[in-house]
């Protein structure tokens, strides 16, 4: 009962206040046209009765004697105490409801405001949602800004994740938001030309944003890109995951390098001190162009810890890994995700000291031909 009688009074003011208002003038013409009929006065006294009646004040200048005129005074009483309580009820719940939102907007731009290094995300449909799972597994700061007040209820709010309850095609506000500290933005609604709108919006005041949009038709791709946008991706073709590693293509690299098991957990350490996430390492067998992929995904020093502590304490395990790095002459490449350039030219410069750097951003191709002079 409590929750049916807050949502009726939450939705009362957008409904009702026009509503009230009418019903207190159609009261009040209702009491002078009764008083003069009914209470035979003239108009003025008319008004002022009708208005102390309504209000309850009750002076005694006239006095119902007739039971007609009794019937009158009590309905016009009672109409005007309901629609007065009403009226000021709506008015109540009005202005608790708009300083409940700006506290709550304040609170949100104030957390904004305090991140950095944040991904924007403009919709949260389908495939909004995997890509926020995708940048929610690696502790990135998100925005999330969505149309749909009930889809927003549904996103639990944190510390690193805000959610924003506004059409991104309305007005500058997203604009706003893909300044410097924004990495990317990721445009994911599916109407294209909301999509085209909202690029053209951010690339108008930031020609250095990176934006990655959704096309939901693939004729569409090239007005996208004409627009601004720096990549374009087709769900239908590499899915929500892939939107995730296109938004952070400025800040992905490959290094191929070569040691042994032992450095394993010094290199992991490396990665994750610049504040970088191992994506997946590449295993090349000599010669053969395609790797053997193996998915890491993590970012969490603890991980590598657990792994090294297990091949310690597991002789077999730790046995099946050497063999599949000398299989492969302790050749190997990792896909890393960081913050930025700067980070990664640092995390070379440490990765340098510990073991041999065959290249960066190689080609699978380029590989090959390195692992097959390594057996030759």
């Amino acid at each position: 009962m409590k929750k049916i009688t807050q949502k009726i009074l939450t939705k009362l003011p957008i409904r009702y206040n026009m509503t009230g208002l009418i019903s207190v003038i159609l009261l009040f013409i209702y009491g002078v046209v009764g008083s003069i009929l009914i209470m035979k006065l003239n108009l003025i006294d008319s008004i002022y009765y009708s208005v102390i009646t309504m209000a309850t004040v009750g002076y005694g200048d006239y006095t119902p004697h007739t039971g007609i005129q009794k019937i009158f005074a009590t309905t016009l009483a009672i109409g005007g105490v309901g629609l007065l309580a009403y009226v000021f009820n709506v008015i109540l719940t009005n202005v608790q409801e708009k300083m409940s939102k700006y506290s709550k907007g304040a609170r949100k731009m104030q957390a904004i405001k305090n991140m950095d290094n944040y991904y924007i995300i403009c919709g949260f449909g389908r495939v909004g949602k995997v890509v926020f799972k995708e940048l929610e597994s690696r502790n990135q700061n998100i925005i999330i800004i969505e149309k749909d007040e009930e889809i927003c209820k549904t996103v639990e709010e944190s510390s690193n994740v805000v959610v924003i309850n506004k059409d991104a095609i309305e007005n500058d506000f997203i604009a706003k938001l893909a300044n410097e500290k924004c990495r990317s933005v990721i445009i994911c609604t599916g109407n294209d030309v909301d999509n085209l709108f909202i690029v053209l919006t951010i690339r108008e005041t930031n020609p250095d944003a990176w934006i990655v949009t959704r096309a939901s038709k693939l004729e569409n791709i090239k007005r996208l890109k004409k627009a601004g946008a720096d990549k374009i991706v087709s769900p239908e073709i590499i899915g929500g995951q892939d939107l995730y590693f296109q938004s952070t293509k400025p800040h992905l690299l490959r290094i191929t390098v070569k040691h042994t098991v032992k450095q394993l957990y010094d290199e992991f350490e490396i990665i994750i001190k610049h504040g970088c996430s191992l994506e997946n390492i590449d295993y090349h067998i000599p010669g053969i162009e395609t790797p053997l992929t193996r998915e890491i995904k993590t970012m969490n020093l603890e991980d590598g810890k657990r792994y090294q502590n297990f091949l310690t304490t597991h002789d077999k395990q730790r046995h099946s890994l050497e063999n599949l790095y000398k299989s492969v002459n302790n050749i190997h490449s990792h896909l890393i995700s960081g913050p930025d350039k700067n980070s990664f030219d640092k995390l070379i410069e440490d990765l340098e000291e510990i073991e041999e750097i065959i290249g960066i951003n190689l080609t699978n191709k380029e590989i090959a031909e390195i692992t097959r002079k390594e057996i030759e």
